[in-house]
């Protein structure tokens, strides 16, 4: 080969090497942009939801009375719809009844059920009655009934009584004294306070 043919193809070999050179070098600087991704961030919000029910007063019924005498009217009703042993429809001492303190209380009881009921208001020094609601307290009126007879004596279906008392500030029963009567659930409560300027009734 001719001196001419071998400097041809050194100059060949030469320029590929030079070429494949430049080209690795380019590649290796070349740098493909990548999509910068933020990371995502997750908020959690926590909702405090309440689901306390509303409280509710007992609604407050307005009793008759006369103010210029101070006494309240309180009508009683043994239902013959209800429980044999209710005032009113209510028993085991849901029905309340509130008057201003030192007012005389006019009881009128009607009994409609088939059985004997009386009608007593006592100061009561136990949570509950028992059978002889006479040991639970001092008995301070007594309506369809009297004192040495109230354990099994009161007035039949359809009859009525009445009577009256003052009561001074405290807490009472109202109940059957008719043996097991009131222990059976036939009992409300008078609360007589100085606080109580109007009479009204819960329950």
């Amino acid at each position: 080969m001719s001196r001419i043919g071998i400097a041809i193809l050194v100059l060949i070999f030469a320029g590929t090497a030079f070429m494949i050179g430049f080209l690795a070098a380019n590649f290796s600087m070349v740098t493909y942009p990548v999509p910068a991704h933020n990371k995502a961030e997750f908020i959690t919000t926590t909702t405090s939801t309440s689901t306390t029910a509303p409280t509710t007063s007992p609604t407050k019924d307005m009793l008759p009375y006369d103010s210029s005498n101070k006494t309240v009217f309180l009508d009683i009703v043994s239902l013959s719809s209800a429980t044999p042993f209710n005032f009113n429809g209510t028993s085991n001492g849901q029905l309340h009844v509130y008057i201003p303190a030192g007012w005389t209380v006019l009881v009128t009881y009607t009994n409609q059920e088939g059985l004997s009921h009386n009608f007593l208001i006592v100061s009561n020094n136990t949570a509950t009655p028992g059978d002889d609601v006479g040991q639970d307290g001092t008995i301070k009126l007594y309506v369809g009934t009297t004192p040495s007879t109230y354990l099994d004596n009161g007035i039949n279906g359809g009859a009525s009584a009445t009577g009256s008392v003052s009561l001074p500030a405290g807490i009472y029963w109202f109940c059957c004294g008719i043996e097991g009567h009131a222990a059976a659930g036939m009992w409300g409560v008078i609360v007589s306070s100085s606080s109580v300027t109007t009479p009204y009734y819960t329950g």
